[in-house]
């Protein structure tokens, strides 16, 4: 029995869901489908040159995972770029996670998250200055 695959957190939905080659009408072209977490591995390596490591922790998997949902992702652009196909961009499976802002200690130079929600902290978590 093959196990149930786990959601892959996704930072946000992608605003478009198609790309077509330009002129040729819709009726006229075949179709590839990048799921939302494909699409946020694209997102994730190439546009934000993360490792797979680093990427595969963003998303909530091994580093082998990502691989594998890179390098099909991969193969469907691919295949909609040489074979002049339209993307459609929907499905698998994927968890939103909530928005999050980045925060910056003066003193230690120290990054860390946070979600969006939440008050502006009142101390760097690592040297505890009040200066953010």
């Amino acid at each position: 029995m093959v196990r149930p695959q786990k959601n892959r957190i996704v930072t946000c939905n992608p605003g478009v869901n198609y790309f077509k080659p330009r002129g040729i009408p819709m009726m006229d072209l075949s179709e590839v489908q990048l799921t939302v977490d494909e699409s946020e591995a694209l997102r994730l390596s190439d546009l934000l040159d993360m490792s797979h490591e680093e990427a595969g922790k963003k998303m909530g998997v091994s580093r082998a995972t990502f691989g594998r949902i890179i390098q099909k992702a991969h193969k469907v652009v691919a295949d909609a770029i040489i074979n002049g196909k339209a993307i459609n961009i929907e499905g698998g499976n994927y968890e939103i996670a909530g928005r999050t802002k980045q925060n910056t200690c003066c003193k230690c130079s120290h990054n860390w998250e946070e979600p969006e929600e939440s008050d502006k902290p009142a101390l760097c978590p690592l040297c505890k200055n009040k200066n953010l």
